[in-house]
């Protein structure tokens, strides 16, 4: 059975950091691209950065370089790293793990974890 965990969301004034984290389990970690997307209270859900089995990152516009994305195949975890949060990052963040070939496409999702930015 396929699992996506994220932890570390929470409460953080603005300025402060958080480190999200995904744990996952039953899949071949190390060849999925895993994707860190944020959904703000009444908006879609939008990409926030993105980690390829090679280690290529991709980040969205908004990130401004406050944000890394990262992957640890050994833990099988992916992790993104917020530093310099604002008030209009907060939602619920998901962990999206991805393998495409020829043949299959397998798209796994989290939860999801909450993150407020509030003074």
């Amino acid at each position: 059975q396929v699992r996506l965990v994220e932890s570390g969301g929470g409460l953080v004034q603005p300025g402060g950091s958080l480190r999200l984290s995904c744990a996952a389990s039953g899949i071949a970690f190390s060849i999925y691209t895993f994707s860190w997307y944020r959904q703000a209270p009444g908006k879609q859900r939008e990409l926030v950065a993105s980690i390829a089995a090679s280690g290529t990152t991709h980040y969205t516009d908004f990130v401004e370089g406050r944000l890394t994305i990262s992957r640890d195949n050994a833990k099988n975890t992916a992790s993104l790293q917020m530093n310099s949060l604002k008030p209009e990052d907060t939602g619920v963040y998901f962990c999206n793990a991805v393998y495409t070939n020829a043949w299959f496409n397998h798209d796994y999702w989290g939860q999801g974890t909450q993150v407020t930015v509030s003074s």
